[in-house]
């Protein structure tokens, strides 16, 4: 993998997606999924249907996974087990490894934090309500989920925009204690999903990109198009077929700024443990 560019500014904030990268809830997903294809006797949810439904606003992910899944049920008895079942299985999320000791670092060393999850409110606090002491580290006007109204519909990743938002919300902080401004080339984006790394990368931000391991494989040997940006395409044409063949149609998104392979403004890393702060002009941690 290519250096990192040395010209690049010192991180001044760090924006993070949280399922998947944070939290162990991609998992809690995948299992809720299955007992329900089980129980309708659809096989388990293979990893290149779930790679495209990783990181994208609920309503959007729904239509790819119905128009793979084809369950015999009503998609509102589908809606009530899903929703009964992570009522159970949220609750019990746990941090990823590495993330406590990441997050209280970065904030010892005055790094600037925001959240940007596509989750929806009601499910960022199944998810999140037993795990205050973790998310202490975001102020709450430093949260943007994925029913923020400031987001316009059919903008949430692979678009930038949350993450343009969740820039905003530090900013909108520092220019009221009378700061400076952060830039985008000074925010650290750190993603899971091919398609968050995608927004990230849109955005105008570097980024880390931290795969489920099964995510990865899926990927093998396409990591550099992962971490420039570009892969949604291909994504896209997979989830277009998908929904075609269901008849029901998808429209693609505007690609924005795209990245070039081996540009440098992002890192595989297969772990949150050891973060590397000094390449980021952090400092040492």
């Amino acid at each position: 993998m290519a250096a990192l560019k040395p010209h690049f500014p010192p991180v001044r904030a760090c924006l993070f997606d949280m399922d998947g990268l944070l939290l162990d809830t991609e998992d809690i997903y995948t299992l809720c999924n299955n007992i329900i294809l089980r129980e309708c006797n659809r096989p388990d949810l293979p990893w290149n249907i779930k790679a495209q439904l990783q990181g994208r606003p609920g309503p959007e992910a729904g239509e790819i996974f119905h128009a793979w899944a084809q369950l015999p049920i009503p998609r509102a008895e589908y809606i009530r087990k899903n929703t009964e079942l992570q009522r159970k299985h949220f609750p019990s999320a746990q941090p990823l490894p590495g993330v406590p000791e990441l997050l209280k670092t970065l904030t010892d060393k005055g790094v600037q934090l925001a959240l940007a999850t596509s989750s929806h409110t009601a499910n960022f606090k199944l998810k999140t309500s037993h795990l205050q002491k973790l998310f202490k580290y975001f102020p709450e006007e430093q949260r943007v989920l994925g029913d923020d109204p400031r987001i316009p519909p059919g903008r949430g990743k692979p678009a930038p925009d949350i993450y343009l938002l969740a820039l905003e919300t530090i900013n909108d902080r520092l220019r009221k204690q009378g700061k400076k401004e952060i830039k985008r080339e000074e925010c650290l984006v750190f993603e899971d999903s091919v398609p968050g790394v995608e927004a990230g990368r849109r955005a105008g931000m570097r980024v880390v990109w931290c795969p489920h391991p099964q995510l990865l494989k899926e990927y093998k040997g396409r990591e550099k198009e992962v971490l420039a940006g570009l892969t949604n395409g291909e994504g896209d044409a997979q989830v277009k077929e998908v929904m075609e063949e269901a008849a029901v149609g998808g429209e693609g998104k505007g690609r924005g700024w795209p990245g070039r392979r081996d540009d440098g403004w992002a890192e595989l890393l297969k772990s949150l443990e050891g973060f590397p702060y000094v390449r980021y002009g952090i400092g040492g941690g």
